[in-house]
């Protein structure tokens, strides 16, 4: 479920004005769009940028200065890597691009260094120990790669860390801290992990709210990592994971308490703030507390016959990708907002911070389909004449504050990932998008079904 907001009529004579063709390249991927995968990366040292276009029986690299001129390409075959998904990429010191192949059926991932100078490349092969571990998520930071995994027997995750074509093992035990359930009920770290998946928040992005809701997230910092867990309604239970040291420092941050029960919760991690909600039907409780001293730095409790202060915009409900619509009150808004999973997104650009406050869920209902022939699509449909059908939707507010935490009375003007998701969302022929945020805009990839050419082009948060 994608979150829209009520500008997207105005966006859409803005999005022309706000995007620009950085480059196009032809390549005629025929009847191969669904065995093709694109990736982009940005060499954080030389700021180069590369495209990955992998096809089942080719891989074409090409090389982009910080300008975005194309200025070297390598064609090459798939001699190694055939049926193997392309999970990741990392730069070596001397700026060649090394791409992570995966295979779950043979448990390994196949290294392949590409020299971009003699076009020539050089391939390794890693085992994934998928017996024992499963992979939880993989990201680029720094010109590394990182892989981490879980363990489906022992009380700690596993990160595998690739530096030029080495890949170094950090073991992260977490058997000897304590962990309990929503109900205090003590579990192990895996169980914790089992009934709430890690998700992870992209650094630097604006995360969006299906994702924010998780109730556990671990979030990518140099050489570090955040991991919160919020199964409990009192606290946020908080782990810094130092990647060089191996060291796990647990922080506990108590959650704002009512006069009644919570019945949601959640936290978000940002810049050395935690940024914490619980939530009933009659209040609200909003708290942003420091870091490192864990002492609250604003604090809102919004009763339902209140007004919320800190929104910048009307209170909002979206039913799947449906235009949003406006709640009367807040009392309408804390009801639907203590039924759903609460969560909060944080995303700071150069001018402002914004935070998106709300919750999803789904609703499921079996529905009649009397007069709808079920065996001419299905075969032997189990029940047939009915079928059950999942509605997701949101509730959600946006507040807009200055970097000193101060309110604004702003307005939200739409983001890049606004832009992207409007211009892919009017433009079917865009196939195969990947984005990449780079310092001053965010590059959107894209295969053009019409003009047979891959495309860049650039979105900014700022109105042109």
């Amino acid at each position: 479920m994608k979150q829209i907001f009520l500008f997207l009529s105005l966006i859409s004579s803005t999005v022309l004005l706000s995007q620009t063709v950085l480059h196009s390249y032809p390549i005629d991927l025929k009847n191969k769009i669904g065995q093709t995968q694109v990736l982009n990366a940005e060499n954080t040292t030389t700021h180069d940028v590369f495209a990955f276009v992998a096809t089942p029986d080719s891989l074409s690299i090409l090389k982009y200065n910080s300008a975005l001129f194309l200025n070297d390409k390598f064609i090459t075959s798939r001699k190694y890597v055939e049926n193997r998904s392309l999970m990741g990429c990392s730069f070596s010191e001397d700026g060649n691009p090394t791409l992570y192949w995966f295979s779950g059926e043979e448990k390994n991932i196949i290294l392949v260094k590409y020299f971009m100078e003699t076009k020539t490349f050089r391939a390794l092969k890693f085992p994934v120990p998928l017996d024992e571990q499963f992979i939880v998520t993989q990201y680029q930071r720094d010109n590394h790669f990182y892989l981490l995994m879980q363990s489906k027997t022992k009380q700690s995750l596993t990160a595998f860390v690739f530096k030029n074509g080495i890949a170094e093992e950090r073991l992260l035990d977490f058997s000897p801290f304590v962990f309990r359930d929503r109900k205090t009920q003590q579990k192990t770290f895996n169980q914790i992990l089992n009934e709430n998946p890690i998700e992870k928040m992209d650094s630097g992005e604006n995360n969006p709210l299906y994702k924010a809701t998780s109730k556990t997230k671990i979030y990518t910092l140099p050489n570090r990592l955040i991991l919160t867990l919020d199964q409990s309604f009192r606290k946020t239970q908080l782990f810094e994971i130092n990647l060089d040291s191996l060291e796990i420092t647990e922080k506990t941050f108590m959650k704002p308490i009512g006069e009644k029960n919570p019945k949601t919760s959640n936290s978000f991690y940002h810049e050395n703030k935690l940024y914490q909600i619980n939530v009933n039907a009659d209040e609200l409780l909003f708290d942003i507390k420091d870091y490192t001293t864990g002492e609250s730095i604003k604090t809102f409790a919004v009763s339902k016959k209140d007004t919320i202060r800190f929104s910048n915009s009307p209170l909002l409900m979206q039913i799947e990708d449906r235009a949003p619509r406006q709640l009367k009150n807040t009392a309408k808004f804390l009801k639907e907002l203590s039924n759903l999973d609460a969560g909060l997104s944080v995303f700071k650009n150069k001018k402002n911070l914004f935070i998106t406050l709300g919750g999803t869920g789904s609703d499921l209902k079996t529905v009649s389909m009397s007069g709808f022939n079920f065996d001419d699509f299905f075969g032997d449909f189990p029940s047939r004449g009915y079928y059950n059908l999942e509605t997701n939707y949101s509730v959600f507010i946006e507040s807009i504050w200055t970097k000193k935490l101060e309110l604004t009375q702003e307005t939200h003007e739409p983001f890049a990932s606004d832009k992207i998701y409007y211009f892919l969302d009017s433009h079917k022929e865009a196939l195969l998008s990947n984005t990449l945020k780079l310092s001053n805009y965010t590059l959107l990839s894209y295969y053009d079904l019409v003009t047979k050419q891959l495309v860049l082009r650039k979105f900014t948060d700022e109105f042109n």
